[in-house]
């Protein structure tokens, strides 16, 4: 007997994904997840509205349920202390900001010359 499995689904991430070519997918959700974004308070069985033409995602859980999964969440444990994994945690920005790092961000000023010595 064939099964029929699922064909297509919405794909929500709050990161880049390569190989999609098909099917509805949203991406750079921000906050991130990592960063205490609504990603990291959905658990399986919930339902999230999409409403493409309003912009809009919505993850149906109560007020209360919400405010209940944030207060017991924990961000993740750091994987670097310094170097560019470190930079990169401190410093890259969040989707809507960018995906850069900050001291690159233009502020009305070049940034200056290095010193030479």
């Amino acid at each position: 007997m064939l099964q029929k499995g699922i064909t297509d689904m919405v794909r929500i991430s709050n990161g880049r994904m390569s190989g999609t070519a098909y099917g509805s997918v949203v991406l750079h959700v921000s906050p991130e997840a990592a960063a205490g974004g609504p990603l990291a308070f959905v658990q399986t069985g919930d339902t999230i509205e999409l409403d493409v033409d309003a912009r809009r995602l919505h993850l149906e859980v109560s007020d209360e349920e919400l405010t209940k999964r944030r207060a017991e969440w924990k961000p993740a444990p750091r994987h670097y202390e310094r170097g560019y994994g470190s930079l990169f945690l401190n410093e890259v920005t969040q989707a809507d900001e960018g995906c850069d790092f900050r001291f690159l961000h233009w502020n009305g000023k070049p940034t200056p010359e290095p010193a030479i010595h």
